[in-house]
């Protein structure tokens, strides 16, 4: 494998190490391989060859194709076109915008939603209205919504909304159930 075909990999790595609470001088000691290295390659600057990322997957209780996977998989670039068909189990009106399980999370909701239903989401979240009018409640408040506006709620705040006009179109993006959002 040559250099611009090599993995990249060291997102994949530091996740892993950090995940393990390892520092880099352990991941050192136990891979065979210098701290300095081990810096650059979870800093993309440099790509291990399959011998070295051998070494540091053993080091972090892994296989090197277990990295691969992860590297590639949050390498995704994927365009969701509007005329798709959608293969999944949601409701008339509810299309996702992004595929597969990433950090980010996002629908678009069209038409009429049940505004009796209360939502509650562990994450961070935001309402987006890209046609039409929406009434949102939250924490006891009501907020009108026009075509353009936004509506940021921190996770954990009760909500539910309603399209107020016909043809309304609201996109929720949020940070993924999945990840474990925290403070930096």
């Amino acid at each position: 494998m040559d250099d611009k075909e090599s993995p990249r990999v060291g997102a994949a790595v530091k996740r892993r190490r950090r995940a393990l609470q390892l520092t880099l001088a352990v991941v050192a000691s136990r891979s065979g391989l210098s701290v300095p290295f081990l810096s650059q390659i979870e800093n993309e600057r440099a790509r291990p060859s399959m011998r070295s990322l051998r070494l540091v997957a053993e080091a972090l209780g892994t296989t090197a194709g277990e990295l691969l996977a992860v590297a590639e998989a949050a390498r995704t670039v994927d365009v969701v076109r509007a005329e798709e068909e959608q293969l999944h189990d949601l409701p008339a009106g509810v299309r996702p915008l992004v595929r597969g399980r990433h950090q980010l999370h996002a629908l678009e909701f069209t038409g009429e939603r049940d505004a009796g239903r209360e939502f509650q989401h562990r994450n961070d979240e935001l309402l987006f209205v890209a046609d039409g009018a929406a009434e949102v409640e939250a924490e006891g408040r009501a907020y009108r919504l026009e075509r353009g506006d936004t509506l940021y709620l921190s996770g954990g705040v009760r909500h539910r909304w309603r399209a107020t006009e016909p043809g309304t179109r609201l996109l929720v993006v949020a940070v993924a159930e999945h990840i474990e959002a925290t403070d930096v």
